[in-house]
């Protein structure tokens, strides 16, 4: 198990940027995937980027391709996710969330430790 704590979130106006930060505690966490995804009001929690334990392969969401960079230093326990050219439509709650798995999981219920989110609201 690890704990994650967000944090990064904030108001931001439209083509802006955030770095949004997910940090983990345990000694472990360089065997967990993780992954960053959003809950709009009224909408379900849905992917938005994910990476391997090690970095080295990543996946977006069609919505966010071009414009958010998923990353981590696992010597740092930190994973981050880098959002330029903002639009209101990224207006969400932000969680990250780990799993122990060579590859990496797009579903939210795949996951099983979840931070407590960061809200992020993009004016228009």
């Amino acid at each position: 198990q690890v704990q994650l704590v967000e944090s990064g979130g904030g108001l931001v106006p439209a083509g802006g940027s955030l770095r949004l930060s997910c940090t983990a505690s345990g000694r472990s966490f360089s065997s967990y995937a993780v992954g960053w995804f959003r809950q709009a009001p009224g909408k379900e929690r849905d992917i938005v980027a994910a990476i391997t334990r090690s970095g080295g392969s990543t996946n977006y969401a069609d919505s966010v391709k071009g414009r958010f960079t998923i990353s981590r230093d696992n010597a740092k326990n930190t994973v981050y996710l880098q959002m330029n050219s903002l639009k209101p439509e990224d207006t969400a709650v932000y969680f990250c969330a780990a799993q122990v798995t060579y590859s990496y999981f797009t579903l939210a219920n795949q996951y099983n430790n979840w931070g407590q989110g960061t809200r992020v609201t993009v004016s228009s």
